[in-house]
This record gives C-alpha cells, sequence and structure tokens, in this order.
C-alpha cells in the first residue's frame, strides 16, 4: 500500500471506501433512471404511433383518405415500390410540397426539379402523362406559378385511384393492417402466404416508423 494511505487512520480509509462505494450505487442509479426514462419515451411514442382499425377502415373509402394520412401514406409508399411504380405517388407528394411554396424566388428552381425529375422526356421518375398534359405542363414552365402542376397532377391521382388504389385494397400491405392482430386463421386469411405478410409488414413498419 502506498505509505501516504498507510499513515491514514483506519477510520478515515473506511470513510473513503465507503464513500467510493455511494458514489458508485449513484451513478449507477442515475444510468439506470436515465435508461428507464428513455424506454418510457419509447413506449410512449411507439403507443401514440400505434393505428386504429377506425383509421385502417377509412383508407378504403378513397385515395385521398389514404395518402393524406402519414401512416397511410407509407404503405401506399410501400406498395408501389413493390409494383415499380412508385414514381406516381413520389411526383404527387412533389405537387404536394411545391404548392406550400413561399418565395416567389424559388416557384422556378423548384419547379424546374419537379419537371425534369418526372414530366420531362429524359426525365428519371417519368410520369405516365397524355401528350395534351404533358404539353400544357412544359408550357407553364415558362412562368412557373402555384398551380403549374395542377392538372399533372389530377392526371396522377386519377390513374393511381382507378389502378394500383384497387390492388392496394387487396394486397397484404392493407390486408394485414385492417385484420385485427390475433385473428383465427380462417379460410380467407389462409390463402395468404404467411411469409410474404410477414415481409409485408416488415416494410411497411419500416417506411411508418
Amino acid at each position: 500500500m502506498c505509505k501516504g494511505l498507510a499513515a491514514l487512520p483506519a477510520t478515515c480509509l473506511k470513510s473513503a471506501k465507503d464513500m467510493k462505494h455511494r458514489l458508485g450505487f449513484l451513478l449507477q442509479k442515475s444510468d439506470s433512471c436515465d435508461y428507464s426514462s428513455s424506454q418510457g419515451k419509447k413506449e410512449k411514442l411507439s403507443s401514440s404511433q400505434r393505428l386504429s382499425q377506425e383509421e385502417v377502415r377509412k383508407w378504403a373509402e378513397s385515395l385521398e383518405n389514404l395518402i393524406h394520412h402519414d401512416r397511410g401514406l407509407a404503405a401506399f409508399r410501400a406498395f408501389l415500390k413493390s409494383e415499380y411504380s412508385e414514381e406516381n405517388i413520389e411526383f404527387w407528394v412533389s405537387c404536394e410540397e411545391y404548392k406550400k411554396t413561399k418565395s416567389p424566388a424559388k416557384l422556378s428552381p423548384k419547379a424546374r426539379k419537379i419537371y425534369d425529375e418526372f414530366i420531362s422526356v429524359q426525365a428519371t421518375k417519368e410520369v405516365n402523362l397524355d401528350s395534351c398534359t404533358r404539353e400544357k405542363t412544359s408550357h407553364n414552365m415558362l412562368e412557373p406559378t402555384l398551380s403549374c402542376f395542377d392538372e399533372a397532377q389530377r392526371k396522377i391521382f386519377t390513374l393511381m385511384e382507378k389502378d394500383s388504389y384497387r390492388r392496394f385494397l387487396k394486397s397484404p400491405y392493407y390486408l394485414d393492417l385492417v385484420s385485427p392482430r390475433g385473428a383465427g386463421c380462417g379460410p380467407e386469411n389462409c390463402k395468404r402466404n404467411h411469409t410474404h405478410s410477414l415481409d409485408c409488414n416488415s416494410n411497411i413498419i419500416s417506411q411508418c416508423a
């Protein structure tokens, strides 16, 4: 032992050890409390993000209900991605965000970006528009306004509504959410591939979180 420590009375050494023990205990308790608090917040957040069956059933009433709900939009986007047609919903979302632009100076560069990405002939994510709508939208690029993509956005919405939205409502991406958990495996449920359902749920959860 160090000579300095050896020269101290036994009572002082004992007090020092007791103090060290108490400090260690308090630090452990503090870490434990922080962890518990963090876990509590996560559980509370997770609970607040849970979907009710009523919310999910409303998605089947209209495409508008579906894509104006954050979790519904994420589920629909995941479904479209599985069909390699996610450019439609991405275009719709981009138009919605564009219409919220407040600075007139930002209209032109934002409009050009959307046009180049979704509408031009060389677009990386070209959406399916008729020639008339495409030509009109191209003309709108000369003097972009908040409504310059309205007609194109409306056409893509109608396209999704009549086509992919109907398939979405029959897919595991929707059915696995609208069916109550723990329900028995009835004739209809058993027809679904269990592994595929799990994959779909994982996909949806990761994007909705």
